[in-house]
């Protein structure tokens, strides 16, 4: 193996690490309140409204139902207002983001309606306020959810970073298309398979034993 193909390597498993940290923490920023205003706005939720939950749900859907590689074309005049460019990691983080803050969302909500309602209720007796209700009963119990669901969000943005890499977005996905595919090389091909698959497991593994941990606790 050349020290041109470890460099690539190095540096494309660096691209992708930045995308998917990148557009992970925002699409926890961007997912986790909408998961709880439409777990508020349910029926028997903190301030009941079935009808605005309803719509923020199909706007979810809707985003949700979207394919990747066609959101990553739409949004490019958006891309290059924000960033001044549609090409590089940098750029690729916008779409990677507004993919997974919906998909993030719905599974969070999942998570939050998993909790007992019967704490929160002890919670409003004791006058505890909505913001209480959230921050010390709905998102510490729903903890262990919300860090399964955010591993399994990181690992499908892995998978959509490279993707990405179609359009000259950086990365494993751009250096397989241009060094792998294009150029025939199946070396190259090969070790971004495997980087892409200890890539998944490190991120599995970690989000596994720090979701066991919590429920430990």
């Amino acid at each position: 193996m050349s020290r041109l193909i470890i460099d690539l390597i190095a540096r494309a498993t660096w691209e992708t690490t930045v995308m998917v940290a990148c557009s992970g923490v925002l699409a926890v920023l961007g997912g986790l309140p909408l998961a709880l205003l439409m777990v508020a706005m349910r029926r028997d939720g903190l301030m009941p409204c079935p009808p605005a939950a309803r719509l923020l749900g199909l706007v979810v859907d809707i985003l949700r139902a979207i394919p990747f590689i066609i959101l990553l074309v739409i949004l490019i005049p958006v891309t290059r207002m924000i960033v001044g460019t549609s090409l590089g990691t940098a750029a690729a983080i916008v779409p990677l983001s507004l993919a997974a803050i919906p998909y993030f969302a719905r599974i969070a909500e999942v998570s939050l309606r998993a909790v007992d309602p019967n704490l929160v209720d002890a919670v409003r007796i004791m006058g505890g306020t909505r913001w209480m209700i959230v921050r010390h009963v709905l998102i510490p119990e729903a903890l262990p959810g919300l860090v399964a669901g955010f591993t399994v969000t990181l690992i499908t943005l892995t998978g959509a970073s490279a993707m990405a890499g179609a359009v000259g977005a950086g990365g494993l996905g751009d250096l397989a298309i241009r060094y792998g595919y294009q150029r025939f090389n199946t070396q190259v091909m090969s070790l971004v398979v495997v980087v892409l698959i200890v890539f998944v497991a490190i991120i599995q593994a970690a989000g596994n034993a720090l979701s066991n941990h919590l429920r430990h606790d």
